[in-house]
């Protein structure tokens, strides 16, 4: 254990990737400012679904959250040029945890695995060559590193690709009919819209996809399949990057290979005026049993989590129990349409109440399939009225179809889910079993 977390390599691939990472946090702040990103999730709703617990996470008022992308760009750019390196990557991580929780509209795998990562990074000595800290203190300089910071990015992305591969076998992923789905909105694509409705390309996405993902990683520690795993994943990437515009994610993928290429390599093709250590010295510190017993026990809930919606009821494609941080990254089609009921409690009267009144267009679709987004809007309901002196209860008719399957009611409308409690470890007796009868489609 002691050499395989303390060893010494060299650390140009960890320079390397501090500069791109910096660079790729800049170019996301600025992406989510240019493209809108900001004023139609964070700005125009008049309430943003935080993950329940963080309600209390709120964007700030006005044009607070330019202001805020703006500051975590700011850090992109100390990260990048390793300056303040650790009170920089702490101020991001922070800050994009704290994007993260406070929404739920628009979420997605990656912003999950920016947190992990830039926390990594937190710890990491990436900031001890190449950099400002380094010019201002140059005592802290090295070019070498312990082999754990490689190894611990390997790990986790062993991890993110082999659920995403498991989580994909399964019957509508199999017989393309997700991939077919996913692609009938990419129709009016320059050159390829056409090509993209082809049943056979959406063959090639589905297996692809599986072989892709379960692969991947082992290719890449194979030396003699290391520059065919990079090519792949150029391929593979820079696909998902044009068709679903998933931000820097392909880029930061990318950007992994940095840690399984020989340390040499990276050295000659990047660094090569840096001098190249090659003592391998296994050299342990003080602190390596709480290290020891920190990392494995990381890696023990990085294994865990993905795997708790096992023991919620029902399948996580229609429950949503156990879907979130469990890289289940495109696997489903969802879609559905919700009827909120209010009722005074006191007189049973019915108060007309209009969604587009208190929601966005696509708070609107979220709010019609994800069942824990509709119970916090039925909360929201709850107080707003309790504001004006009523007591109200809140009854909800919900139908959904997963995968342009059939039309099926996911909430149980006689439930009122004003005075329901939210049990995080626990299966909603309110969601209508997946297994029921046929509704017919409209």
């Amino acid at each position: 254990m002691h050499k395989l977390l303390f060893k010494h390599i060299d650390n140009s691939a960890l320079i390397v990737f501090r500069i791109i990472f910096g660079f790729l946090i800049i170019m996301e702040s600025i992406g989510a400012i240019s493209t809108g990103y900001i004023r139609r999730t964070l700005m125009e709703p008049q309430v943003t679904f935080s993950f329940i617990g963080f309600e209390w996470l709120q964007p700030l008022p006005g044009y607070g959250m330019y202001y805020y992308y703006g500051v975590m760009g700011l850090c992109g750019l100390f990260i990048m040029i390793g300056y303040k390196y650790r009170w920089s990557m702490l101020a991001f991580t922070i800050l994009w945890t704290g994007t993260y929780l406070m929404q739920k509209s628009s979420y997605n795998n990656h912003y999950y695995l920016l947190i992990l990562l830039s926390a990594i990074m937190v710890f990491q000595p990436a900031h001890k060559y190449l950099s400002v800290d380094v010019r201002l203190n140059p005592k802290i300089k090295m070019i070498s590193m312990p082999n754990w910071c490689a190894l611990v990015f390997i790990l986790q992305m062993f991890i993110v690709y082999t659920y995403g591969a498991i989580a994909k076998i399964y019957p509508d992923w199999l017989n393309a009919s997700v991939a077919e789905i996913l692609m009938k909105s990419k129709e009016d694509y320059v050159l390829v819209g056409k090509l993209l409705q082809q049943k056979w390309t959406h063959y090639a996405i589905a297996y692809v996809g599986i072989v892709f993902d379960a692969l991947i990683i082992p290719l890449f520690l194979w030396k003699r399949t290391r520059v065919l795993a990079f090519c792949a994943s150029i391929f593979f990437h820079l696909f998902n990057s044009f068709i679903f515009q998933i931000g820097i994610f392909p880029y930061l993928s990318l950007s992994f290979a940095l840690f399984f290429f020989s340390s040499s390599t990276i050295h000659r093709l990047f660094l090569k005026n840096k001098p190249y250590y090659d003592q391998q010295e296994i050299i342990v510190p003080k602190y390596h049993k709480p290290f020891i017993a920190v990392f494995i026990t990381y890696f023990i809930i990085q294994i865990g989590l993905p795997l708790r919606h096992w023991f919620f009821t029902d399948d996580v494609l229609w429950t949503e129990e156990g879907h979130r941080l469990s890289w289940r990254m495109m696997l489903r089609a969802k879609s559905g349409h919700s009827t909120f009921k209010v009722v005074d409690a006191k007189t049973n009267e019915q108060i007309p109440i209009k969604l587009e009144d208190y929601l966005s267009s696509k708070q609107l679709r979220t709010v019609s399939t994800k069942p824990d987004v509709i119970w916090q809007f039925s909360q929201r309901l709850k107080r707003l009225f309790a504001a004006q002196g009523r007591d109200v209860k809140v009854y909800v008719t919900t139908y959904v179809r997963v995968n342009g399957g059939e039309l099926k009611q996911l909430i149980d409308p006689n439930v009122d889910l004003a005075n329901e409690e939210w049990h995080p470890f626990k299966h909603s007796d309110w969601l209508l079993p997946s297994q029921q009868e046929k509704l017919p489609k409209d």
